[in-house]
């Protein structure tokens, strides 16, 4: 069994990021989905293995790569920012690129909107804003991976 931390669109709020440490160390995995990937910098220097960040649109001159695919036990993960997939718009696209490379799950952010759905059999999973969400306070996703079986939460807290 894995746990991860799923966070997104933190645009200059290092200090949420800070917060979320004692939980980052006790979870096997973290993945910031871009915008305001230059927060992670403390978290990727204290748990280089188990950070991984992608930029977003917002990441201006980054060198970060757009996407990644994690192995997690049994479970492929697509990982991006979203706005190359058009996810305001939909994401049929986000799905059908997802399963393309053979993924189950798809973590995308961009929207500031937490939430968990499915379309054609991939799970998508946006875990909100830690800065700026669409509605009160900010969150982020816990997910556990249990060999071929994913569990997402979205964590809901303020910080402001």
């Amino acid at each position: 069994m894995k746990r991860l931390i799923i966070i997104s669109d933190t645009h200059g709020n290092a200090k949420a990021v800070a917060d979320l440490l004692p939980r980052i160390a006790e979870n096997d995995y973290v993945i910031h989905l871009g915008d305001g990937a230059g927060d992670m910098r403390e978290t990727r220097s204290l748990y280089p293995d188990k950070v991984y960040v992608v930029g977003g649109n917002c990441d201006f001159l980054s060198i970060l790569p757009q996407e990644g695919v994690l192995e997690v036990e049994q479970t492929k993960v697509f990982y991006c920012h979203g706005h190359r997939y058009g996810v305001k718009d939909g994401r049929e696209r986000l799905a059908s690129e997802a399963k393309r490379r053979g993924c189950d799950i798809a973590l995308y952010g961009h929207t500031h909107i937490a939430m968990i759905d499915e379309i054609d059999g991939v799970t998508l999973i946006n875990p909100g804003s830690l800065r700026y969400p669409a509605g009160k306070g900010g969150s982020y996703c816990y997910l556990v991976v249990n060999k071929d079986k994913a569990t997402p939460v979205i964590v809901g807290d303020t910080y402001f």
